[in-house]
């Protein structure tokens, strides 16, 4: 075959033929998976760059964790191909997948807590039945890891001592401490502050350089658009778009998870506080090891007003919900429209407070929100059950009145499937969180309680969550917004608090301040507020 130059020469293709293509990292066709009638994934193919960082997108249910329990070895595909480095592999457990060169750091840490930094390390990857050789081995080279890539741990330390961000680079240490060439992180920065988040991010950057491939799965879209090269987007169990990041925006990516225009801002008016609703003074919370918990909490909130509670998980937040939801005891004052609380934490103090006009939205739905063997009509009830409205007579309730009840919530509250009869643990985590809204927002509580009221969320319910948030501040309720999202904090709340170690760090207007200055806050650097 001949082929002519510009300038008339004749040369042979051979001269022309382009550079080898180099093979991607991951190449995944045809991936089907069905879990009796749900088709998790259906035809999924996508292709992964090596050296790059890859973002995966979608709604809850969209099927991404599937397909990367899939890449992982956790599920076998029904139908499909993997590919590693150009070769066709068999990935049949996580043994198989770590042998490939994949490795995997969970939204929950697989750590054992009590053992030390190198005993996680090396564990399931020995060398043999005597440790000291594997652990000497696993030191030195914990030591080379940990300088290439900037992730300066003691291994030494025991794991519960860590912060949640060195325990991640724990995690990650244990992958390349396996030769891992490709890392998943499944919502990696959900416990992290700011600084932590960005810290990752450089490693993450660094681990990209020497060569690594990193797949990221988020739901935040601002962490997409800052650390990835390119991005795929899920929907319904099918991949709708593989796009390069530097080409896209934040606002195109939302409605290809969504199929629709999504606001990702908050829309609301400027709040306008009316009388305080509540007043903490000197709350104090000892946990049954003897652990102070809340040391010296002193808070306000008025009525048509929105407090955001910012801070690491574990820093007080719960305890600060639980007594103020009536089951957990305490020492100091809280007034509720001017009149005390009691705080012995005694077990019907629920009922009390829901009485007082105080709702709550609890951290935990599943543990703490719904029964979720239960079906929707009967959710939509519980605390409630002893309203005139849901009752026959003094010894039975009104079923058709619930179920009436429930109906108009499913609706109003857009709530899928629009079934009542549907148990709880048949409705995604969105629609979950919907019943557990719809509950307590409608009885158009004085004080809503609401601890992370959009975790494990897509951003589709993410929108309407926040609209009903503000619609009911709106109409004159107080509320008290717990959550480890400082992007929710600052777009919802009108005044933010930031909590660390169990003492409240300060308060900031949202237009006031900035992530930076919060996340700092978040690590305890400002001087907290004095012991009452």
């Amino acid at each position: 075959m001949v082929t002519r130059t510009a300038e008339g020469r004749q040369e042979t293709a051979a001269s022309f033929a382009p550079a080898p293509t180099v093979p991607y990292a991951i190449e995944l066709k045809g991936i089907s998976k069905s879990f009796g009638p749900v088709q998790a994934n259906k035809n999924i193919a996508i292709k992964v760059a090596k050296g790059t960082i890859h973002g995966i997108i979608g709604e809850n249910g969209a099927g991404k964790s599937t397909l990367m329990s899939i890449l992982y070895g956790f599920y076998k595909a029904d139908s499909g191909v993997i590919e590693i480095d150009g070769k066709r592999v068999n990935i049949t457990d996580s043994s198989s997948a770590i042998a490939a060169g994949i490795g995997m750091v969970f939204q929950h840490f697989k750590l054992v807590e009590n053992f030390t930094v190198l005993e996680n390390i090396i564990l399931g990857a020995e060398d043999g039945p005597l440790l000291r050789p594997s652990l000497s081995k696993a030191r030195k080279l914990l030591r080379e890891l940990s300088d290439e890539y900037e992730l300066s741990v003691d291994p030494d330390a025991l794991v519960e001592n860590l912060s949640v961000g060195h325990q991640q680079r724990v995690e990650i240490l244990k992958a390349l401490y396996r030769q891992a060439d490709i890392l998943i992180l499944d919502e990696p920065t959900g416990v992290l502050t700011p600084a932590e988040a960005d810290h990752l991010f450089r490693i993450l950057e660094g681990l990209k350089t020497q060569g690594k491939t990193i797949i990221l799965i988020t739901h935040k879209l601002r962490e997409i658009m800052e650390v990835t090269d390119n991005v795929s987007v899920m929907r319904r169990g099918e991949m709708v778009a593989t796009v390069k990041t530097a080409d896209s925006s934040a606002e195109e990516l939302a409605e290809l998870m969504v199929g629709r225009k999504v606001l990702l801002q908050v829309e609301k008016t400027p709040a306008v506080p009316q009388d305080v609703v509540l007043d903490i003074k000197g709350l104090r919370v000892v946990d049954g090891h003897g652990v102070e918990r809340l040391r010296g909490i002193d808070l306000h909130l008025r009525a048509g007003e929105i407090l955001g509670i910012a801070g690491v998980a574990g820093n007080g937040q719960t305890e600060l919900l639980e007594v103020l939801g009536g089951y957990m005891a305490a020492s100091g004052e809280i007034l509720m429209q001017g009149a005390p609380l009691d705080l012995s934490g005694d077990a019907s103090d629920g009922q009390t407070r829901r009485a007082r006009g105080i709702a709550h939205v609890p951290e935990d739905r599943h543990d703490e929100g719904l029964i979720l063997d239960f079906p929707a009509w009967e959710n939509v009830c519980f605390g409630y059950h002893g309203d005139p409205k849901y009752q026959k007579n003094a010894l039975f309730m009104d079923h058709k009145a619930i179920r009436d009840d429930a109906k108009g919530k499913i609706e109003r509250f857009d709530i899928r499937p629009a079934n009542c009869d549907t148990p709880a643990k048949s409705f995604s985590g969105g629609n979950q969180q919907k019943i557990v809204l719809a509950r307590e927002i409608e009885r158009e509580p004085a004080l809503l309680l609401i601890g992370q009221p959009t975790r494990g969320v897509d951003i589709g319910a993410i929108e309407f969550i926040h609209q009903q948030i503000v619609a009911l501040r709106d109409r004159g309720a107080a509320i008290l917004l717990v959550s480890v999202e400082l992007d929710e904090i600052m777009s919802l709340s009108d005044r933010i608090a930031v909590m660390f170690d169990g003492r409240i760090m300060g308060e900031k207007l949202p237009q006031e301040t900035n992530e930076r200055e919060l996340g700092l806050m978040m690590a305890g650097m400002s001087t907290p507020q004095k012991d009452a």
